[in-house]
């Protein structure tokens, strides 16, 4: 007990480097394998826009319930369980993909790859929120969100260059061996995790429950719902974009490499929109900054599937980053301030993104099935259910 006028120990936040760089190696190894992996289908089995958009909605149906197992696991038996578990996963999964051939053969890897996927994230959110001074937080949560999209940008700009160089077995070794050092890394960050806390005051395990930024609870519980809502349709149109880039690259005469440098404009621009949200906060708590965000992303996606011009893709990417890049931070800021529970809040966070990744695809993939002779029918139907998303967002408000 402190003496008598004596402050209290100060809580000290467990070190976080480690965790970003658990965060940088684990976007790397999945973009390079999830965004190509669409390539590679319709390299090797001849795969075109429907049976790419059947493979994203397989990968957003089991999304869904494993990351809420994710979320769930990382609460109750502890953030670095759930990242191991899912990291050992994610190795066999790989593992087993480089020795697999055939179609059905991969779709299985897909699904072996996805559920231990859904570990990850929720316990990468929240380990990086844990024990953080309130004051501190909305910091980590922007350097979380830069470090993740740059990966993402770097990995699918030069994920196609480097498949070209090395050939497409690389696709599941090379992530495969990202997440081994992912794996090491881990069980480094736990032991000094342990240590710090160990020595750190036992109010260091509240310090996260208070408010990142202070309002009411019904105004920051409105927020949440609307972001919650709003994130699925914004992976509702990513994840209808993704599958169907090879397609679109296709058509405008670009090798794998050229498509990586392309088609991943609109990570760059998402990047930037983080990197400007991080350091300003206005948009914070601003129902005009979602819902303008969200009309410019019906807009833009509608151009980057509708009008396939190089320089219409280019730009129409660009507003489409920051779109998704505004709405994405709303839905984890949101789930992070007030919470005292963040890593079932980052499950929901990620199931949501699930509904998202299942949703797109699937509308996109029916459209296709009932309109084999129209090639756009899929973006159409997307596009229509994304002014269904604006909709319920209005309606919610």
């Amino acid at each position: 007990m402190p003496a008598a006028g004596s402050r209290p120990p100060v809580p000290t936040a467990p070190p976080k480097t480690g965790i970003f760089a658990l965060e940088a190696l684990n976007i790397l190894g999945v973009v390079l394998y999830y965004n190509y992996l669409f390539f590679f289908a319709r390299e090797q089995f001849g795969f075109g826009n429907l049976e790419n958009l059947l493979l994203s909605a397989l990968n957003g149906f089991l999304y869904i319930p494993g990351s809420l197992l994710g979320g769930w696991l990382a609460q109750r038996r502890g953030c670095f369980f759930a990242l191991k578990l899912g990291l050992v996963g994610l190795i066999l999964a790989l593992t087993a993909g480089g020795f697999c051939s055939g179609a059905l053969a991969q779709t299985i890897v897909l699904a072996a790859w996805t559920l231990p996927v859904c570990l990850t994230w929720p316990a990468l959110e929240a380990l990086t929120a844990e024990h953080e001074n309130p004051r501190d937080l909305p910091h980590r949560i922007g350097l979380y969100n830069v470090v993740w999209a740059g990966g993402a940008a770097a990995a699918y700009f030069g994920g196609g260059l480097v498949i070209e160089a090395l050939g497409w077995k690389s696709l599941f070794w090379l992530p495969a061996t990202l997440h081994v050092l992912q794996l090491a890394l881990a069980l480094r960050c736990e032991q000094s995790w342990r240590r710090t806390m160990q020595d750190t005051a036992p109010a260091a395990g509240t310090a996260s429950a208070a408010p990142m930024q202070s309002v009411r609870a019904d105004v920051a519980a409105s927020f949440r719902r609307m972001a919650w809502l709003a994130n699925p349709f914004a992976y509702i149109a990513m994840n209808t974009v993704l599958p169907l880039m090879p397609g679109l690259a296709a058509t405008l005469g670009l090798s794998t490499a050229q498509a990586g440098f392309v088609c991943s404009v609109w990570m760059f621009a998402r990047l930037a929109a983080f990197f400007a949200l991080w350091h300003w906060t206005g948009w914070h708590y601003r129902f005009g900054w979602l819902l303008g965000a969200y009309v410019l992303l019906i807009a833009s996606f509608a151009l980057i599937l509708l009008v396939p011009t190089l320089w219409v893709l280019v730009l129409a990417q660009l507003l489409f980053g920051g779109a998704v890049g505004l709405i994405y931070y709303s839905s984890l800021y949101y789930s992070m301030n007030q919470s005292d529970t963040k890593g079932a809040h980052g499950g929901v966070h990620e199931a949501a993104i699930g509904i998202g990744i299942f949703a797109g695809p699937a509308v996109g993939a029916l459209a296709l099935r009932a309109a084999p002779a129209w090639p756009t029918a899929g973006a159409w139907a997307v596009s229509a259910l994304l002014v269904l998303g604006l909709a319920l967002i209005w309606r919610l408000r």
